[in-house]
């Protein structure tokens, strides 16, 4: 499982012009499953990331978790990050989950998550969506569950 986190001011996914999900200050968590990840990759990285430490205290160090800011995460699935890029021109995703495996296993990560005492908002699932956001910092980070 693999996740590019984006610490955010507010961000908003859409879908047909639609918000299907919104936060405001938080973490934009786009998530990419793999062929071979499990609920225990979906338990490490949910885990992980609720615990993070990257909101600034008042001296500009990594101090706080979004779980101290009472902050949102707003999920969205993306599969493309397991895009392969190494041959030819055109991204190989082999290596992807199929909707067979994602589709439980994005829904699971949600579910922690929310286990875990945080707001959490989402994309839809397979659908082609319009992801705005403000990163804060900027930061970005990119964590695998293995």
């Amino acid at each position: 499982m693999r996740a590019v986190i984006q610490r955010v001011s507010e961000a908003s996914v859409r879908v047909d012009r639609e918000i299907v999900g919104q936060i405001g200050h938080g973490l934009v968590v786009l998530l990419g499953i793999a062929a071979d990840d499990t609920r225990t990759d979906a338990e490490y990285l949910s885990e992980k990331i609720v615990g993070l430490r990257i909101f600034s205290d008042d001296a500009g160090k990594f101090a706080f978790s979004v779980q101290d800011v009472h902050g949102g995460v707003l999920i969205v699935s993306q599969f493309t990050l397991y895009g392969d890029c190494r041959k030819g021109r055109r991204p190989s995703f082999s290596d992807a989950a199929g909707v067979d495996i994602a589709l439980p296993l994005y829904e699971y990560f949600i579910a922690r998550m929310k286990q875990q005492q945080v707001s959490v908002a989402t994309g839809k699932f397979q659908a082609t969506m319009a992801v705005q956001l403000v990163n804060d910092g900027p930061v970005t980070l990119i964590l695998e569950s293995r």
